[in-house]
């Protein structure tokens, strides 16, 4: 449990906000116009389950368009409510922002435990859910496009897609209403993915600076870091999985909502969520120690620490006793104001949210191009860049035999050279480039300004200049 005087969600956004923008001189009156949510719009509608009428409540909270459309996901939680959708509308505005996705900020929930539900029946709402927010233009590929988050998968982005196509018959951009569809409904591959892979390359791209590896107290590469994972979903299990496959990190623990599993030796993250698929939970997993409590696990020494869950579970109560010397934020907030304080004076390295979990947008991104383009990424060029390698190949081939064994190619680089990049390949390329750039800039202002001291500000302050210049490019 969080403590009585700690800062909520929207609380914890908006403090992070003012320590920016007390470093940055904006004109009057713009600082206010940056902070604030433009609207929000609360849904409350009814479906006929189980033999009566049920009522739902939602909501889609658009925070800024000084850039259209306006970009975010969709949550399946009772958690949900107004505070929550419009301080993670405000993360997308400068999430959008820092990584230079052309989009401003919104995002959008329903109160629903989406487990209680037959599959069916969860069609059924989102479709309504769908339909009351498409025709407010709530949805539309213009002006408003949501996309997964907590709870909701591509599954239910391909039912919010077909429901704004049954209302659009003539819009032939129907398809970019939304991202984050299965690759059949008009997706992109590495979609699902995006989010934990943006959290590996997150996480490359820091340990390229020797400067903020050494503040962190580290030293080295990822290779061989033990890491904690808090939540093994879709961000979670993916970032775990690409960190200890192919770039030698040791997941020593995992933290699920019914305990948690820790081992010195590490963890088979592909064996952990298979088990969790198949009984619900960690409880019972064979080959590590279970904890009833996994909070506690959190509090375990390690170099990575990796929320990707909730929001606050980092809080004033436990940020004293969280040994990491490195938290990379793979959730949205899950460090509180209160907590980041803690953390900072003790000298943690925290890489914020907005930037961490950016991978998901970019590919989002990413998929709306394509959906507006109507084509594939790499149709058009693929094998026209297979034939030019194919020319150096035989030239280097004519080279070898006349050199004989003096010369001769390394083993599968004919293979490697040869094949194009497909869509996957594209997908990942422009992810990695867009968190390092992004991270690059956070970097100048961390290390180069004297009143930064960490990530986050230098995030804020890097996303808050941008906004602010797109507003004052509007006249504004």
């Amino acid at each position: 449990m969080q403590p009585a005087n700690e800062p909520t969600f929207r609380e914890s956004v908006d403090l992070m906000f003012n320590r920016a923008v007390s470093l940055m001189d904006l004109p009057p009156g713009l600082e206010e116009k940056i902070r604030v949510c433009n609207a929000t719009y609360t849904v409350r509608f009814g479906v006929r389950l189980r033999g009566r009428i049920q009522t739902f409540v939602g909501y889609r909270s658009v925070h800024s368009e000084h850039m259209e459309p306006v970009k975010g996901g969709i949550r399946y939680s009772n958690a949900v409510n107004q505070d929550e959708v419009e301080a993670l509308a405000a993360l997308m505005t400068y999430k959008c922002a820092l990584v230079e996705a052309p989009f401003g900020g919104s995002k959008g929930g329903l109160c629903i435990d989406p487990r209680q539900y037959d599959e069916h029946e969860l069609e059924q709402v989102t479709r309504r859910f769908a339909y009351e927010l498409a025709k407010r233009d709530l949805i539309n590929p213009s002006q408003n496009v949501p996309a997964p988050d907590m709870g909701t998968s591509e599954r239910e982005m391909a039912w919010i897609a077909d429901q704004y196509a049954r209302m659009n018959t003539t819009d032939i951009n129907a398809r970019a209403c939304v991202t984050g569809k299965p690759l059949n409904a008009g997706g992109i591959s590495g979609r699902v993915e995006a989010t934990g892979r943006g959290v590996q390359y997150a996480l490359r791209e820091f340990f390229r600076d020797r400067q903020g590896v050494d503040k962190a107290g580290l030293s080295g590469t990822l290779d061989g870091k033990r890491v904690i994972v808090q939540g093994l979903g879709n961000v979670g299990y993916h970032a775990a999985k690409f960190l200890s496959e192919e770039d030698g990190c040791q997941v020593i623990g995992i933290i699920e909502r019914d305990g948690a599993l820790f081992s010195a030796e590490g963890l088979n993250v592909e064996g952990v969520r298979e088990w969790i698929v198949k009984h619900g939970g960690v409880t019972g997993y064979p080959d590590a120690a279970h904890h009833s409590e996994g909070a506690a696990v959190m509090e375990e020494e390690c170099d990575i620490l990796i929320p990707a869950a909730l929001e606050g579970v980092i809080n004033m109560s436990n940020a004293e006793r969280i040994k990491a010397p490195l938290i990379i934020e793979a959730a949205n907030g899950p460090v509180t104001a209160g907590a980041d304080d803690i953390l900072r004076k003790k000298g943690t390295v925290i890489i914020p949210d907005m930037y961490a979990n950016a991978g998901g947008v970019t590919v989002s991104y990413f998929e709306w191009v394509k959906n507006l383009s109507h084509i594939r990424f790499g149709r058009m060029q693929r094998r026209q860049e297979e034939a030019r390698h194919e020319l150096i190949v035989k030239e280097l081939e004519r080279l070898s035999d006349h050199l004989g064994d003096k010369w001769s190619m390394t083993p599968h680089f004919k293979e490697k050279y040869l094949r194009g990049a497909d869509e996957l390949e594209l997908v990942r390329s422009g992810l990695d480039d867009t968190m390092r750039t992004a991270f690059q800039s956070m970097r100048d202002v961390w290390h180069e300004r004297e009143d930064v001291d960490d990530l986050r500000t230098a995030a804020y302050l890097v996303a808050i200049g941008k906004v602010a210049s797109s507003y004052r490019a509007k006249g504004l």
